[in-house]
Order: C-alpha cells, then structure tokens, then sequence
C-alpha cells in the first residue's frame, strides 16, 4: 500500500483530499467532528517533517455554486483550535486566491480550500477542473475514505497528475487494513449484525457475508420485511413489498450455506412515529393494525446479545431502530453495550460508518470497539467487492 510513510515531506506542499463532510447546526456550529479528528495524524506528519498542508474537501450537497450553509470557512476555527495552530483560507478552490495563497504557503503552515462541490466539475470528474487544482501542491494524499466509492475530480482523476507522487493518508489506510481484516482475516465465529431501513440497500453486502460469518443478525426497518414475507402482521411498520421474496431466498441461502440468522422475534411497537407515542411490546411477526415497530424488544435484545457476546470477530452496519428518538433507542444502545463487551473479551469489532457510527457516539463508547469507519458507503460498496474509484486511482 502507497502510504504517506513512504515519504518525507520536507520542503514539500502536500495537496490532501480530506472529507470535512462534517454535520453543522443553525449557527453553523460543528456538531460530530469525527471526521475531521480522523485527519489529524495526516496532516501533522506532513506539518512536523517541514512540509506545508493543503486541504480540500467538499460539504454537504450544494446545487446551485457557493452557498453560506456549505461553506469550509466554518471549519476553519474548530481546525485551528485542533492544530494549534492558525488556519489559512482560500474563498475559492480553484480561483486567483487560492493559486496565489497555496503558492506563498511555507512549510509548516495549513491552507483550507473552499468547498469543491461548488464547482459542478468536482462531481462530474472533470479533468480540467482536477488539473487546476493538481497545480497547487507536489504530493497528492488520499485522506477521503468517505469519498472513495465516488469518480469525482478531486478523489479519483486528479491522481494521474501526479504519477510518482500520490499516497494513502493514515485514515485512508486504516480504513482498508480494517476492512480487509475483516473481510479476508476474520476469526471465528464471526457475525454480522445488519440494521438501518431497508433490505434494498444492503442486499449485495448481506450475499457477500453469507460466504463469510458464522452468525447474521437482522435488526431495524428492514426486520419487518422478513417478518411479512414469513407469513406474519406487521402493522403499519416499514415494509419493501417488492422484496419479500427476495427476503425468503436469503432465509435459503443462509440456510444452504450453514449461516446462523437471528431475527428479532419482539418489537417496541409505537401508534405514531414520535417520541411521544403510546408504545408497547408485540410479537415481531404479530404487530396490530395501526401500531408500527420501531425498535428491537426485549427478548430479541437478550438473543442478539448473547450471540455478540460469544463472537470473535464483528461488523456492525445500521441501527436496530429509530434510535434518534429517546423512545426508541433501547434496543441499538443494548447492542452497541455488546459489542463493547465482546471487544474486551478480545472481539474484533468494526462499526461501520454512517448511523452506526452516530449510534456509537451518541452512547459515547466510540473509544470502546475496535474501529469505528468514517465511510458508510465506502465501506459498503468495498465490501462487497467493489472497486472504490479513490484507490483504484492511488494504486495505479
């Protein structure tokens, strides 16, 4: 793997595709920092062996050009306070500013660029768009694993301008030695514990895993499509109609293969989706008219549990319910404190990205699994197999 360690950045401008994708309240205030703290071990290696840091990154999906909401410029303190040290600005990521500013950087100081994605050419992978901005430093670094699985310009064709001289940041590289831990070194017995919304969405990752775990556990939205496809009630609960036979034929799989799947047999049923419902506790596969499932039950919490706490190796992607809402966060929370048990008899665990990640934060046991991945779609897409455009343009 082409990493940064390969490198001695003395005298040298590294130009760093970062992902501060990074969730902001009304007054603009950084409410989760993950991803930029995941950053950190990047830039001040570069920053210490007397190199000088440009950094750019998109935010958040801007439709028309720049846009107060999106902009970097609210990053700009919090990086600083994080560096302790000052932290440049440039209006524009392309524009007189930027070139001028990357141009009088000195070795130890840090440029922030403006969001990329106030250009249409960042997302269209356009070439032009990605020389102009290969011109502003020497050394391209890859720190962006949230934004690996897309062909933009800044993470997948900005690569080729610089042909000897493009690594792996030290987030980047973790990401893929975690994942392919798990992919190709897990011990057993290994589980899969699968949540969030819909069965549509993890399908290829789940026909993935049948050829690995020992155990897959299905919590969340996506329980009660499997539950109706089995013959039960599920109320008025979240349900893929059009994928109740796909459902059953990885009920089949799972089977032919020897694969363990549990499935919630008990639900916190709600007659509103709020916090302040009236809730209760039904049989998964016998909620009444007019109530929907909204979390794991209790027996399902002590099933699941039991079989995390008895596992070598574990990856987690996706909420067992809507665990936003106080009323309905019992259930992600029991098995966010299982894999945290598990991980100190010795489990390798990997919660991966997106809502699991926030799960895990919001409980405050980040600190207490293995690894906690900064990309949801990333890790998705590489996990089952895919070949994720931002490393595919490194390793070339």
């Amino acid at each position: 793997m082409k990493t940064i360690d390969q490198v001695n950045f003395s005298g040298k401008k590294a130009l760093i595709r970062v992902d501060f994708n990074v969730p902001l309240d009304k007054d603009y205030n950084i409410t989760d920092d993950n991803r930029i703290t995941g950053a950190l071990p990047t830039i001040q290696k570069i920053l210490k062996e007397g190199g000088a840091v440009i950094l750019m990154s998109h935010l958040g999906r801007p439709k028309d050009g720049p846009t107060e909401k999106y902009s970097l410029k609210h990053v700009v303190k919090h990086l600083s306070d994080l560096l302790g040290q000052q932290v440049e600005f440039a209006d524009d990521c392309i524009g007189e500013q930027a070139v001028e500013k990357a141009k009088d950087l000195k070795a130890g100081e840090v440029l922030l660029l403006e969001n990329l994605r106030f250009y249409k050419e960042e997302e269209k992978g356009d070439k032009d768009f990605a020389e102009k901005l290969s011109k502003l430093g020497d050394v391209y670094v890859n720190d962006a694993f949230g934004t690996a699985h897309r062909a933009h310009a800044s993470t997948a064709v900005i690569a080729q301008f610089f042909p000897n001289a493009k690594y792996f940041g030290y987030l980047m590289a973790g990401e893929l030695a975690n994942a392919e831990k798990i992919l190709n070194h897990a011990e057993k017995p290994f589980t899969a514990i699968m949540g969030g919304a819909k069965v549509s969405d993890k399908i290829e990752l789940i026909e993935k895993l049948l050829e690995k775990v020992d155990n897959l556990i299905i919590g969340g939205g996506m329980a009660y499509t499997f539950a109706k496809a089995q013959g039960g009630t599920i109320g008025n609960s979240l349900l893929e109609a059009d994928k109740q036979e796909l459902a059953l034929s990885l009920l089949e799989k799972a089977k032919a293969k020897g694969v363990n799947i549990i499935l919630p047999t008990d639900t916190i049923i709600a007659d509103d989706f709020s916090n302040d419902a009236k809730t209760g506790v039904a049989p998964t596969n016998a909620i009444p008219d007019g109530w929907q499932g909204l979390d794991i039950g209790p027996e399902t919490v002590k099933a699941f549990s039991k079989v995390i706490e008895e596992s070598k190796t574990l990856l987690w992607n996706g909420p067992m319910g809507v665990f936003e809402m106080e009323s309905f966060d019992k259930g992600t929370k029991a098995v966010a404190e299982a894999v945290v048990r598990a991980t100190k008899n010795g489990a390798f665990s990997l919660i991966g990205g997106g809502d699991s990640a926030a799960a895990v934060a919001k409980f405050g046991l980040s600190n207490d699994v293995s690894y906690v991945s900064t990309g949801g779609g990333a890790l998705l897409e590489y996990m089952e197999g895919k070949e994720l455009p931002g490393v595919k343009a490194i390793n070339e």
